[in-house]
């Protein structure tokens, strides 16, 4: 008997069918991967699943118990856990009030018992082997402790089945492994896992089964012994995407950017890189190695505090964002959600609103024939998929919210683009055709910084890697050469 089995499950929205004839099983202590582009349905499913979505058609059962209708509360009772990407959190209480103010509101009490729901906290972290201070407000701490805050509050209401979406998508690779290991613990307590995940390294690391959905329906289900990286890749997209290597003219003239002993007080110091045209860049280190504010740095948001900046061999202040505009650099930042795009406006407005000087006419009025051109050359030239401009730019999905994004700034012309996480919760197939854009903007001249965790990326796509540790440069490996061993050996070197 399975935990939950799931069979012939139809959702429609509006006409659009989002999940047709879908089957799932899940096991008693499974670790099973649910994989798929975006707007696969995997999202869609995960309601059915916990009393979000009713399913139009299809047959759903609970520990061997036919369920026709399931609220959330249901869900909850029968012991499933959803665990979103942004962990449902209050960042403004307590680890102990977020961890067992739930308990506390399900059993209708009036009053709080402070002690009590401290020793709750701390028996639910205990079972994850996590030690945290109970009283820290939730905002100050790092993202792993948030998702670790999220799984301790599952466990609390007795949790059979804990679905994990994207979770590692803002995760360093020592928090990933800490993750990995909870993870182990939960199964061996017979809690079955439900992980959701773009990346295909940890889909094979961590998965028992891989259950691919493509175009809302069932493609494949087996054991991860069945499949490879190859078989994975085409049953997700319907394509065949062959790994190559990012190939650059040796030949060097003077660099785009130079930077000599660049420092930012308590973020980085003695900073000293060189960025041709035509070269692909990467940057990489752990959480807090200063890489996100060397970028902000090169980008005006945080000037530097010593050093200096040379574009094309002529030192530049770049006190500003205007500063760095002028100087032809554009950052795409790692959250796009909250730092690259404007959700609620129109993907066009979004588009053009680094270039809306260029688009006006006189008396400061926008020339809507230029505005228009400029989206419909860009909407064709990265292949975003929108039913309208029109359209609010949070109804698009990740891999085509970020093409927006680079859009916005590819529109200023730049010679030097800086890409934080340019892939980051993007889907395989999209990461790929963002990819092959970002090699034809170097081939064509521009000079790249690419910023990543991801190292299979940064091997593909950049000719050199640079890692940082503590504010510092520690190592250059050249792109085709970087591996997770020598990764480690320079973090672990100084």
């Amino acid at each position: 008997m399975s935990l939950i089995q799931l069979s012939g499950i139809s959702k429609s929205f509006a006409g659009v069918q989002a999940l047709k004839d879908v089957s799932l099983e899940l096991d008693y202590g499974e670790i099973h991967c649910l994989a798929g582009e975006n707007g696969c349905g995997k999202s869609t499913l995960i309601k059915v699943m916990s009393g979000v979505h009713a399913p139009d058609h299809g047959d759903m059962r609970i520990h061997g118990q036919k369920r026709k209708l399931l609220t959330p509360m249901d869900a909850i009772n029968e012991g499933i856990q959803v665990i979103y990407q942004d962990f449902s959190i209050f960042p403004n209480l307590t680890v102990a009030e977020n961890i067992a103010l739930n308990s506390e509101l399900a059993q209708n009490r009036k009053l709080v018992n402070w002690r009590r729901m401290r020793q709750m906290a701390k028996q639910a972290l205990e079972k994850v082997n996590v030690t945290l201070d109970l009283d820290a407000k939730v905002e100050t701490l790092s993202v792993a402790d948030k998702q670790l805050i999220a799984i301790s509050r599952a466990l609390m209401h007795k949790a059979k089945l804990i679905i994990m979406d994207e979770p590692t998508t803002a995760l360093t690779q020592k928090e990933v492994r800490s993750l990995f290991s909870v993870i182990s613990g939960l199964k061996k307590e017979g809690i079955t896992i439900l992980f959701v995940s773009h990346k295909l390294e940890e889909v094979f690391e961590i998965s028992e089964r891989i259950t691919i959905l493509r175009n809302g329906q069932n493609v494949v289900s087996e054991r991860v012994q069945q499949l490879d990286q190859g078989k994975l890749v085409f049953y997700m997209t319907g394509r065949q995407i062959e790994e190559s290597y990012y190939e650059i003219n040796e030949e060097k003239t003077v660099p785009i950017l130079q930077t000599e002993d660049l420092g930012l007080q308590g973020c980085f110091e003695h900073i000293s890189l060189q960025i041709h045209a035509g070269e692909i860049v990467g940057l990489t280190g752990l959480l807090g190695s200063g890489r996100t504010e060397l970028a902000e740095s090169l980008f005006g948001l945080r000037p530097a505090t010593s050093g200096k900046v040379y574009m094309d061999g002529t030192e530049r202040q770049i006190r500003s964002v205007q500063d760095a505009i002028e100087q032809r650099i554009a950052y795409v930042p790692e959250d796009r959600l909250t730092e690259g795009l404007f959700l609620e406006q129109s993907i066009e407005r979004n588009m053009v609103i680094s270039v809306i000087d260029r688009l006006s006419r006189t008396w400061q009025l926008i020339d809507q024939a230029k505005v228009k051109a400029t989206v419909r050359d860009w909407i064709m030239s990265l292949g975003i998929v929108a039913h309208s401009p029109s359209l609010p730019v949070k109804t698009l999905s990740g891999g085509n919210q970020q093409r927006v994004v680079l859009a916005k700034w590819l529109a200023t012309k730049p010679r030097l683009l800086i890409l934080n996480g340019p892939t980051v919760g993007v889907d395989i197939g999209s990461k790929e055709d963002i990819h092959q854009v970002i090699r034809a903007l170097a081939k064509d001249g521009m000079g790249v910084l690419m910023i990543s965790d991801d190292l299979p990326e940064l091997r593909q796509n950049c000719n050199r890697v640079l890692v940082m540790k503590r504010g510092r440069l520690v190592g250059e490996i050249a792109g085709k050469s970087l591996t997770q061993e020598e990764w480690t050996r320079l973090q672990e070197a100084t």
